[in-house]
């Protein structure tokens, strides 16, 4: 007989939780068994859905986890950026050139050295890069059609605080090797569990219940005594959590259990 605390998921993110079901992802629904197809119709949410499955499920008014409104900003930083600057999220200042042409005019509106990233689907550091001259500019220039760029905001750490729910449940510091501009653990950071200033955890709090975000890794940076959203990660990983001893599937069993997501 089935649990029934046990919720339905599709993508395998969860699927070690033992109060999730996972169903995997079939673009034709028609795919899935008949009972699948009826639970699904069903179930008061679905956890995980997809991008694509995430907009069917918000039209015919189902709730998902995350919410319809995490997904549509996954990987995408214009949308994001354009969302600080509606919501006054301190954010540094950036740009969006579309085309040859507006590429132009980029060095008219930002000093050397500065950030350009590969706005949509970069992840991991991978598709920043830090533009010291000209020649660093033809360079990325030459890699997309829409050129996203942003004042550099020189440290050599940030902060990652991942916002679950309506609550913030980790947060540590990513330093930057070496020589590296990045702070991503996927180009050699390390995670340090010093503590975090309150400041940077309420901000990210703030920004992802401003965005409708409840699955996300908020990174913020500190400059000059300020603190800056610098972008949001919906895909974010788990190194953190295993640094500080979180069981990340036991902490999402619970809280699927207590309701709060």
């Amino acid at each position: 007989m089935t649990n029934p605390k046990t919720v339905i998921a599709l993508e395998a993110r969860l699927k070690n939780c033992k109060n999730v079901v996972t169903f995997g992802v079939r673009p034709n629904f028609s795919d899935y068994s008949d009972s699948e197809k009826e639970r699904i119709r069903n179930a008061p949410t679905i956890y995980y859905p997809t991008v694509f499955y995430a907009d069917l499920f918000d039209a015919m008014g189902k709730k998902t986890f995350p919410s319809y409104h995490t997904y549509k900003c996954v990987q995408d930083k214009i949308k994001q950026t354009a969302l600080f600057d509606l919501q006054k999220i301190p954010h540094p200042r950036t740009r969006v050139f579309y085309g040859k042409h507006q590429k132009a005019a980029i060095s008219d509106h930002f000093k050397f050295p500065f950030i350009a990233k590969i706005p949509r689907g970069s992840a991991m550091g991978k598709g920043v890069y830090l533009i010291r001259n000209k020649d660093d500019l033809f360079v990325y220039s030459s890699l997309t059609n829409t050129a996203y760029i942003q004042e550099y905001l020189p440290g050599d750490r940030d902060i990652r605080v991942v916002v679950i729910g309506n609550r913030a449940v980790h947060a540590y510091w990513r330093i930057a090797p070496p020589g590296e501009f990045r702070s991503n653990i996927a180009v050699g950071a390390t995670v340090s569990l010093d503590q975090v200033p309150e400041k940077a955890i309420d901000l990210a709090i703030y920004a992802a219940r401003l965005c409708r975000w409840d699955d996300v890794g908020i990174d913020i940076c500190i400059h000059n005594g300020k603190y800056y959203v610098l972008e949001a990660n919906m895909k974010y990983g788990k190194e953190g959590f295993r640094t500080a001893g979180i069981d990340y599937i036991k902490l999402m069993e619970t809280m699927i259990e207590n309701g709060e997501i």
